[in-house]
């Protein structure tokens, strides 16, 4: 039971990956087909992208799959479910180890925990200490309610339509001007920059940082962050932050700009910031000189019109996202499943049969008993039906793949109180050696175990193993 539960959890955290990453994939694709439009819509493709990693596809499949248990028809079969399977998940429960990885088996999970748990600590550690140097300029610093920098701000958010004024802080540290907090941001401003700076470069540093507050900019690092804590291992998450904060400072760089701000007092209110302090060390502090800033400059001094996002490719990529979220939920709610546990016959002549011995709603002990005389029963009444929970794709005989055979063949078997497939028998033959072949599938299926007054018991079931060929 330990090999299995390890080999599940497995399976499924590769699966969550590779479904992350091809949804990061075509983000990216996206990205690069939107690479002329506005900043903005990229950042939120790429925000997107990162919260797909908390969002697994497995949790929407299980809803569609609960939705669809009292409709659908265990003899139809949706050739779009088993492509979009095969895609979204290739890793599955392995049932076979060799002796060495059986007699290693118990140390690999604790190994693997702390390893997780080394780095996780770590991560959170290193933004901790960086924290608190954020944290020790807030403490240090002095809440100003008026000068020339108050009075360019309220400006700003007024234009900005900000309903509620950003708290402005002069700070004795030489961190540059940044937002600080989410809920009630407030505005951390290096003490002596002022003097540096005409009003013209400081009004710009001003709307920058407007903009950020804006846009929850904070919030939205904040969620990636999260990411990274708990997927550190993964290169692609930090790749992720990268491309979150270049399109994240470019979208306010654009913002600024079509406030009417000339492009060469930007670029020198930046390199003059750049000259007198330091840049922020969290993400989740939305400064002024993140992301590559020779890039930035450069985009800023030869920027041209950004393309509006059009109407077609707004339709695109809502059709996208509701694809992202309601795909895995209409494929379950179409999949016929390879194997469908049915506790009635598969065919009339059992159907009569059963009904024959069993008592309208009643508990019907199974001729059979298994295991040293353990009691079985049909599912009905007070027991109910078992739930699967893992079936491995069938193999095809070398003979049934040479001739293209297709069909269904059903079998029974003894789901017993642990939901383990016992006594497995044909019951519908199929021919060409497929027969031998459901047998070994189902012997690994797994199950939630049927149920009597809150008891697992082994219950008498049918199951059909379809063999199809696209």
């Amino acid at each position: 039971m330990i090999l299995d539960n390890w080999s599940a959890v497995g399976a499924a955290l590769g699966n969550h990956l590779w479904q992350s990453t091809i949804f990061a994939t075509t983000v990216w694709i996206l990205t690069l087909a939107l690479r002329k439009n506005e900043a903005r819509v990229r950042h939120r493709l790429w925000l997107a992208a990162s919260l797909k990693f908390l969002v697994p596809f497995s949790a929407l499949i299980s809803l569609g799959s609960h939705l669809a248990r009292q409709n659908r028809s265990p003899q139809t079969q949706a050739v779009f479910y088993f492509v979009m399977e095969r895609v979204s998940q290739p890793f599955q429960q392995s049932s076979g180890f060799g002796a060495l990885a059986a007699s290693l088996l118990p140390l690999l999970p604790p190994i693997l925990a702390a390893l997780w748990l080394g780095g996780f600590v770590s991560v959170i550690g290193l933004w901790w200490l960086r924290w608190r140097r954020v944290a020790a300029a807030k403490r240090a610093a002095v809440p100003l309610s008026q000068g020339r920098e108050v009075d360019a701000l309220r400006r700003l958010e007024r234009s900005a339509g900000l309903r509620r004024p950003i708290a402005f802080w002069l700070s004795q540290k030489p961190l540059e001007p940044g937002v600080f907090g989410i809920v009630r941001p407030i505005l951390l401003w290096p003490a002596g920059i002022s003097e540096q700076l005409q009003d013209a470069h400081l009004e710009t540093i001003l709307a920058h940082e407007v903009q950020h507050v804006r846009r929850r900019d904070n919030l939205a690092a904040a969620m990636h962050m999260v990411v990274e804590a708990i997927f550190w291992f993964y290169p692609l998450v930090w790749w992720l932050g990268a491309r979150l904060v270049e399109e994240r400072e470019r979208a306010c760089d654009e913002e600024v700009l079509q406030l009417g701000i000339a492009a060469q007092i930007y670029a020198e209110s930046i390199l003059k910031t750049c000259a007198y302090c330091v840049e922020s060390p969290l993400a989740c502090i939305s400064g002024v000189t993140g992301a590559d800033l020779k890039r930035r400059i450069i985009r800023i001094m030869t920027r041209g019109p950004e393309e509006k996002l059009g109407l077609a490719r707004k339709l695109l990529l809502a059709a996208i996202g509701l694809a992202a979220v309601a795909g895995p939920v209409v494929a379950s709610l179409v999949k016929a499943p390879l194997a469908s546990a049915q506790s009635s016959p598969a065919n009339s002549q059992d159907a009569a049969a059963d009904s024959a011995d069993k008592p309208m709603g009643g508990i019907q002990d199974s001729a059979a008993n298994f295991a040293g005389g353990t009691q079985t029963y049909h599912v009905g009444g007070e027991v109910s039906a078992p739930k699967l929970v893992y079936a491995p794709d069938p193999e095809y005989s070398n003979k049934a793949r040479r001739a293209n055979y297709q069909g269904v063949c059903v079998v029974s078997a003894i789901v017993d109180a642990k939901g383990k497939p016992q006594h497995v028998q044909v019951v519908r033959h199929l021919g060409m050696g497929l027969e031998k072949k459901a047998v070994e599938a189902v012997k690994q299926y797994r199950f939630e175990p049927a149920m009597l007054h809150d008891k697992p018991v082994a219950v008498t079931v049918n199951i059909e193993v379809n063999f199809r060929r696209y």
